[in-house]
């Protein structure tokens, strides 16, 4: 009887070794990346679109905004915005409409490699020229040809610098009285 434990637990210590090994030689997984955003001007009182990219690892799709299907988990993101700055419309691109092996009669709506969502950002009058932070989460959820995958939250940070908004006094500027030759 001792001979079967034994080899019961060099079975189990082998499946978890495969597992670790598999895990180490990089397996695919599914994820989504945001891309450097950079700095985003934006004058105060006045709107700016901050463009976000994202990228998604090679051989995975993930729905689109605007799924096909009720039960397909679409991709939103979801933003904090810092006090008196208006988070505005999110415009998400257009879907790749794609067919796959787990459903070959139906196009499904997806982005795969790189996309970018817009961010119409408005800061109000009084906000101070400086930078700002925005966080949130990128929602989605990734499949391959054959499965999807759990939905997944992406972290998701940029930041927005707030210029000085001109003075404007509604008249023209004060003219030189001088006559120049």
């Amino acid at each position: 009887m001792g001979g079967v434990k034994q080899i019961v637990v060099t079975l189990l210590l082998l499946a978890g070794f495969a597992f670790a090994q598999d895990d180490m030689l990089g397996a695919k997984k599914p994820s989504v990346t945001m891309l450097p955003a950079g700095l985003i001007t934006v004058t105060g009182g006045k709107p700016g679109e901050a463009r976000l990219r994202f990228r998604i690892n090679p051989g995975f799709h993930i729905n689109s905004n605007k799924p096909k299907s009720e039960f397909l988990i679409p991709t939103v993101l979801k933003l904090d915005a810092p006090t008196d700055i208006v988070v505005g419309k999110i415009t998400y691109p257009e879907g790749e409409e794609m067919s796959f092996p787990f459903a070959p009669n139906e196009k499904l709506s997806v982005y795969s490699g790189e996309f970018t969502v817009g961010v119409l950002v408005r800061p109000l009058h009084n906000v101070l020229p400086s930078k700002y932070m925005f966080r949130g989460q990128l929602r989605y959820q990734a499949c391959d040809n054959a499965a999807c995958y759990p939905p997944k939250n992406l972290p998701v940070q940029f930041e927005v610098k707030i210029a000085k908004a001109p003075k404007s006094h509604g008249k023209n500027p004060a003219q030189s009285p001088h006559i120049h030759h």
